[in-house]
């Protein structure tokens, strides 16, 4: 999973992939972080993304770096703990602005089942699951 955390890192941006019906929706996001040993994204509960993931937790995120490129599939659980909200804040300080852990807004949510590949035109794909 580090290594997973690593190349999104390095990548900056990714894009997350939702459903909302039949109708596939892509966005770009930055934020992924690293707790209890799970690796976690953040949105708010206002947002598209986050019903869309109410109702089909499958997503999968794509980003590209140095040639390379990773895809994520995953089911996105949500978790409501304050513990939870702050690391993420705690991680990016820039979203005390909009976010708080006890606003009703702030979502995290952490990936389980994830199957992570990472690809390039030079080798043989690497797969890493957590």
């Amino acid at each position: 999973m580090q290594e997973v955390y690593d190349f999104l890192k390095k990548a900056g941006v990714y894009y997350l992939a939702t459903v909302e019906g039949d109708q596939p929706r892509v966005r770009p996001f930055g934020t992924y972080h690293i707790f209890e040993d799970k690796l976690y994204i953040q949105t708010g509960k206002v947002k598209d993304v986050s019903k869309q993931m109410g109702v089909n937790p499958k997503i999968e995120i794509c980003a590209m770096s140095e040639g390379s490129w990773i895809r994520i599939q995953a089911n996105a659980v949500e978790d409501d703990r304050i513990e939870a909200k702050q690391s993420m804040l705690d991680a990016y300080p820039m979203l005390k602005d909009r976010y708080a852990v006890d606003d009703g807004n702030c979502q995290v949510l952490y990936l389980k089942d994830a199957v992570a590949t990472i690809s390039s035109f030079a080798g043989e794909p690497k797969v890493i699951k957590f």
